[in-house]
């Protein structure tokens, strides 16, 4: 299918083909008829493609913020791919269409086949003859309503929120700055709800257009003719309310909202414009200032958007979904007419030609649609339980994975491709003799295109069941969000395929057994987690120095995780699991190496809020390993130190980048310090990745052994039931 595309790095705008999304459950697969351009947000995204990489910074210090953040936790390399690999990607474009349903996921019973939605979102209702949209992000479109009118729901949501956040009353007056798209359905809502409206724009068509779909007088905001029409709508005492639907660098906007604004009103930020308040003006009135939020509630809310958990009506009545049902019914009742604001209805083929002209002025509009291929305009049709380790039954059928000659390639595929998959994992296959990047797999089309066109994938699709069945893939990477690991890796071990899969392995004791079953069924053991820290050269240089030991040893691992970003996935924990389920397999697993062994026992305590951990793992021979989880730390501070102690030698690491030995000697002390410090912070994916595709290549063990990762993934579970039963867990070994 094709796609509307924008490389931000270069601004290079592209129709690109890309595979069809796949139709998950929760969800609707929707063929588009008519999107929407946004002619504000579209074109700003568009513009600021066009800068310079200096320019791109002062648009968005925000994003400049996190990318000094990351350069302290990560160092400049790692955070230099990062930024890069997301730079040089292609983004969609879109947030507002409508089309017919193609494919039903399930648990959805309120559209079929056939039925015509409007979609909303920027990641669900794109520039794309396919898209896969959400329960929560998509609404029937009434019978009657034009496909063309319906493209308009997510734009009329978002005025809609922004009039609400007002909260008009019958027979007040208010001040819409800014006629573009937004500020045109805004002035015919406010009209609908019984409020005389004046508008101001310094475009005299819009000002006309306005005054057309019910504004009582719009003007140029620098005239005084603006001015002149609220006193004499107002007797002199200003508007009730103010919206704010411009855009631009002008501080002008707020500055004419404090001077036409009545003591006491309300200010509505609904565009991206700039707000400088004018204290002074300001305070005197107590002019009340508020945000509108996009579509309204239940925006950037993940478990509303993508797992389609709706808000009672009695605690919230208007949430997204609901403001886009609402705005199609004031549009098909013919309360809000959008025919007058389609400037343009362009063919999608000639997506770019239509970008590029909106950008340079030379078409001039307020709405522009596309139209799809082969669609009709009205189309519409106490001590807690021990805790057992399982165990490990070696398969009793099956061959070995033979040895390969050194000229064959490793055929390899991803199942995900994500920003560890592009950063940390993807640039050191991609250059690396002897391996073949095969298929890549995802459950959205632009990220399997943008990873093909990245590493050189021969293909990219989101047919998971056709990669498990290529006979001739050796080996699969599994790196989506953890709550799909454990199934997904046991699809690939039946599949008979060597699998490498991101920690974590499983969530629960019960995906660790299914996948451990599939292992005994399916006789195939060839399976890696991406516990790459025991690969660290640094990490297994210290080792080295260390020595060997006679007693029991001592370790502290400090990991300053820090705080999450809002909206994060990983704080999703109903689906995802805990922080610490999801990335403390690592720690255990660099722990258990340095000790040769596997613990027996996980005593965990947690702060107030399980903010904080504090994870004590007790080995065989009488060691113990601390592992402190925090994420109240201060962000400066390195993001992992770890000691190991004993038989009077201290080996110390500091964040990967620096590691020192100390070992106390019959005449007085040796030290070992690294000699320089490395380029980057080297957490061991290289190596990782090396010593798993040699196993692959030669049929050899696996770089870690099956029983090892299974230890290392029930101890890691065992600490939420430490939380919850306040007691050791015994980790006993099933028989």
């Amino acid at each position: 299918m094709k796609q509307v595309v924008q490389n931000y790095k270069s601004g290079e705008l592209a129709v690109l083909d890309v595979p069809v999304p796949g139709c998950k459950p929760g969800g609707v697969l929707v063929r588009s008829a008519f999107s929407l351009i946004s002619t504000g947000t579209e074109l700003m995204k568009v513009s600021e493609a066009g800068m310079s990489m200096l320019g791109k910074a002062r648009s968005r210090p925000d994003q400049v913020a996190k990318v000094m953040q990351s350069v302290a936790t990560n160092g400049v390399p790692a955070t230099y791919r990062k930024v890069m690999g997301k730079l040089d990607s292609y983004t969609p474009l879109g947030y507002s269409l409508c089309g017919v349903v193609e494919q039903v996921g399930t648990g959805i019973d309120d559209v079929k086949v056939g039925d015509l939605v409007a979609c909303a979102g920027n990641e669900h209702a794109l520039h794309a003859e396919l898209n896969w949209v959400p329960k929560n992000l998509y609404a029937p479109v009434p019978d009657g309503l034009a496909p063309r009118h319906a493209a308009f729901g997510t734009v009329g949501s978002i005025a809609m929120q922004g009039v609400r956040q007002g909260e008009p009353q019958l027979g007040e007056v208010a001040l819409v700055i800014g006629l573009g798209l937004i500020g045109q359905l805004v002035v015919q809502l406010l009209a609908a709800a019984g409020v005389r409206v004046v508008g101001a724009d310094p475009d005299p068509v819009r000002c006309e257009l306005a005054e057309r779909l019910g504004a009582a007088a719009c003007g140029d905001p620098a005239s005084a003719a603006v001015e002149a029409v609220v006193a004499e709508l107002t007797d002199g005492h200003g508007v009730d309310q103010v919206y704010l639907a411009a855009g631009g660098g002008s501080n002008q906007p707020v500055e004419l909202a404090a001077r036409l604004c009545r003591d006491r009103g309300r200010v509505v930020d609904i565009g991206k414009c700039r707000l400088d308040l004018p204290w002074n003006a300001y305070y005197e009135k107590e002019l009340d200032v508020r945000f509108s939020r996009s579509y309204g509630p239940g925006r950037y809310d993940p478990e509303y958007e993508l797992e389609g958990r709706d808000y009672p009506i009695g605690y919230v009545r208007w949430t997204e979904r609901r403001n886009l049902a609402c705005f199609l019914d004031l549009v098909a009742r013919g309360s809000v007419d959008v025919e007058p604001l389609v400037s343009h209805i362009a063919d999608f083929d000639d997506a770019v030609e239509t970008y590029q002209r909106l950008k340079d002025g030379e078409l001039k509009a307020v709405a522009v649609l596309f139209r799809y291929p082969e669609q009709k305009e009205e189309a519409g049709e106490a001590q807690a339980p021990a805790v057992a380790v399982p165990a490990v039954k070696r398969p009793t059928g099956g061959a070995p994975t033979p040895a390969r000659s050194a000229k064959t390639p490793v055929r390899l595929a991803f199942v995900g491709a994500g920003n560890y998959a592009t950063s940390m994992l993807l640039p050191h296959l991609a250059q690396r003799d002897g391996v073949e990047l095969s298929t890549v797999v995802t459950t959205t089309a632009l990220s399997a295109a943008n990873a093909q066109r990245k590493f050189g994938f021969a293909e990219a699709t989101t047919d998971l069941d056709a990669v498990l069945g290529d006979t001739s893939i050796d080996a699969v990477f599994v790196v989506t969000r953890h709550s799909s690991h454990a199934e997904l890796t046991r699809k690939a071990l039946l599949a008979g395929k060597t699998v490498f899969v991101e920690k974590p392995l499983a969530l629960t004791e019960d995906e660790l057994a299914g996948v451990l079953a599939a292992v005994e069924e399916s006789g195939n053991d060839r399976l890696q987690v991406g516990f790459n820290r025991r690969f660290a050269p640094l990490l297994q240089e210290a080792r080295k120095r260390f020595g060997a030991r006679t007693g029991p040893a001592s370790l502290r691992y400090l990991v300053n995780a820090g705080r999450l970003g809002h909206g994060s996935w990983y704080l999703q924990q109903g689906t995802e699991g805990s922080r610490f389920a999801g990335e403390g397999g690592h720690f255990v697993d660099t722990a258990s190496w340095l000790l040769e062994a596997d613990p027996v026992s996980v005593y965990a305590v947690a702060t107030s809020g399980n903010e904080d951990l504090q994870v004590v793992l007790r080995y065989p021979d009488g060691s113990t390993a601390t592992i402190s989880y925090v994420t109240t730390g201060a962000a400066g501070f390195p993001k992992e130190t770890l000691d190991l102690i004993a038989d009077g030698k201290v080996l110390r690491l500091d964040d990967f980048v620096r590691a020192s030995v100390f070992v106390d000697g019959g005449v007085g002390r040796k030290r070992w310090v690294s000699s320089r410090l490395p380029k980057a912070r080297d957490k061991g994916q290289s190596a990782e990745l090396a010593a798993f595709i040699k196993a692959v290549r030669t049929g050899g063990p696996m770089p870690v052994p099956l029983e090892s990762l299974v230890a290392t993934t029930s101890a890691t579970l065992a600490v939420q039931a430490g939380l919850v039963g306040g007691a050791p867990v015994t980790l006993a070994r099933a028989r």
